[in-house]
């Protein structure tokens, strides 16, 4: 879920700032006098060290892709930053969010590293967070080996509140793709932007998410999608936008400043874990064991966001679809923002007619870190509980035990679901970017890739099996002696099985405005 656009569209609600933003809009204009070098992924990398390193795996699985999960934040850090020390021709990078924090400013320092050496470093970030940091991309994007571009800019010469009325359905759209790309030969898809908050590091909100390592075919067809996107007419390199190079004196000063930051946190758990982790260890003597199946990586065309919703020809869904079409006995989806509309709740009480089970888990209002999203998702809760569906909502307030115990594994959380992963018939599973909503179906754009395993879809769906009632609420559709309806929660309450008759752990003031808030028409921005 974009939910940067929401919370701004919630609160030119809430303030009543649409006549004012029009008149302070203007005309919002964008450099087009510039050069765009057109460049490619590194094709001939066989010689480079991971490459040596996976050879021999990937000649005994031809036509295969490799795959291990990144279920922890520490060890999606951990394997972002090992791969980039072990960069030797190229590391392609593409976020929606890329933070200026404790994580983003270390992995930004590996990369420089890494283009210090000689590789090529390629960053594409959605422009969407970048406010009042235009010197920072420029001062990295002025290195000789290291080219910045940020994708559907806003403009530089009015204010970003207005733009998102005078420039309603163009800044709006987002991208919202997340891959890390390394010689392609390894790369890393999943829900995680960079950020504190996605690693583990932010000791008051950390989002329970799922990325993948792949190896294989997988990389390259990643990096032709990287491709679309770093030569798309959208992507303006970050030292146009500045509108001038950063001279030698603030170059200078970016340079010491991550160096003295590098010294301070020379001890940090981070820096630590990169040093002495299992998982560091393991990728350094390239000792990792991967499982090996046919991949289909999928993924928006950038044109969906110049295009009108109906040209579903740059759209991932219709991809995605021969997979959910084609499960005959269990869909388990996790979805941290999951709006289902009216065509997604009937899709899924089709499945559940035809005999599938359908389990769906996702973020509770009290887990939830976007109210709005929350109201659009729970209209639909009835609807999906008489189809027998089954619907489980993220318990936060789990106890310290449960939460320790529960650590590292799938969809467990200290604060928020964010993982985006569906398994189908525990054979094959997607993991990526994409929310089951509408933003991420017609609006921003998102990449994935389908896999089939056995053993990792099997793991997931038997994870779900032991642990959902602990970490989450069971939703269900209690109808009283009159034929009335309402929703009961299931769930722990500090370890012991309570049943909750509202929102469990939500106040009245948000369950009220967030019922308030479903009653504006703005369900096809969510």
């Amino acid at each position: 879920m974009d939910k940067a656009i929401v919370r701004k569209l919630t609160m030119v609600i809430r303030l009543g700032a649409v006549f004012a933003a029009l008149m302070m809009g203007g005309c919002a204009t964008l450099p087009d006098n510039f050069e765009r070098p057109v460049s490619y992924a590194y094709t001939h990398t066989q010689d480079t060290r991971i490459a040596k390193a996976i050879q021999d795996e990937k000649e005994a699985h031809p036509g295969k892709s490799g795959f291990l999960m990144l279920t922890t934040g520490l060890d999606a850090f951990v394997a972002r930053a090992v791969l980039a020390d072990q960069a030797d021709r190229s590391i392609d990078v593409q976020y929606y969010l890329y933070q200026n924090d404790l994580t983003g400013k270390l992995l930004s320092a590996r990369l420089i590293q890494a283009a210090d050496r000689g590789v090529r470093i390629r960053l594409l970030v959605d422009d969407m967070d970048l406010e009042g940091r235009d010197l920072n991309a420029a001062i990295l994007d002025s290195h000789p080996n290291v080219e910045v571009r940020l994708f559907n800019p806003f403009s530089r010469k009015t204010g970003r509140i207005s733009q998102f009325l005078t420039r309603y359905g163009s800044v709006t759209r987002r991208m919202h793709n997340k891959s890390f790309t390394v010689d392609n030969q390894a790369t890393i898809l999943g829900g995680r932007n960079i950020g504190n908050e996605y690693f583990e590091a932010d000791p008051d909100m950390t989002f329970s998410d799922l990325d993948v390592l792949a190896i294989g075919l997988v990389p390259e067809r990643v990096s032709a999608a990287f491709d679309k996107y770093w030569n798309s007419d959208l992507a303006y390199p970050a030292t146009v936008l500045k509108g001038r190079s950063p001279t030698s004196e603030e170059i200078e000063l970016a340079s010491r400043q991550i160096d003295e930051f590098l010294a301070q946190q020379a001890n940090s758990e981070y820096l630590q874990a990169l040093r002495n982790s299992k998982l560091a260890n393991t990728l350094r003597s390239h000792q990792l064991s991967f499982s090996w199946g046919n991949a289909e990586v999928i993924y928006d065309q950038p044109e969906k966001l110049l295009h009108d919703f109906d040209k579903l020809e740059y759209h991932l869904i219709p991809k995605l679809k021969p997979y959910l079409d084609g499960v005959t006995e269990e869909l388990i989806l996790f979805s941290p923002y999951f709006v289902p509309g009216k065509e997604g709740t009937a899709f899924l009480t089709q499945l559940s007619e035809k005999g599938v089970r359908v389990k769906i888990l996702t973020n509770s209002l009290s887990s939830s870190d976007v109210s709005i999203i929350h109201a659009g998702y729970a209209k639909y809760r009835k609807d999906l509980l008489r189809a027998g569906i089954e619907l489980y909502e993220l318990n936060k307030k789990i106890s310290r035990k449960d939460r320790k115990a529960k650590k590292g594994e799938y969809g467990s959380s200290k604060a928020s679901l964010h993982a985006k992963s569906f398994v189908f018939d525990r054979d094959t599973i997607f993991v990526g970017s994409l929310n089951l909503d509408s933003r991420s179906a017609y609006h921003n754009t998102e990449i994935g890739v389908v896999f089939q395993s056995v053993e990792i879809a099997g793991g997931m769906g038997e994870w779900f099996d032991k642990n959902i009632e602990t970490i989450a609420f069971r939703l269900e559709l209690y109808v009283d002696e009159d034929g009335s309806e309402e929703i009961r929660w299931h769930g722990l309450d500090d370890g012991k099985q309570q049943v909750f008759t509202t929102d469990p752990y939500a106040g009245f003031w948000r369950r009220f405005s967030t019922g308030f808030l479903s009653f504006f028409p703005i369900e096809s921005q969510l």
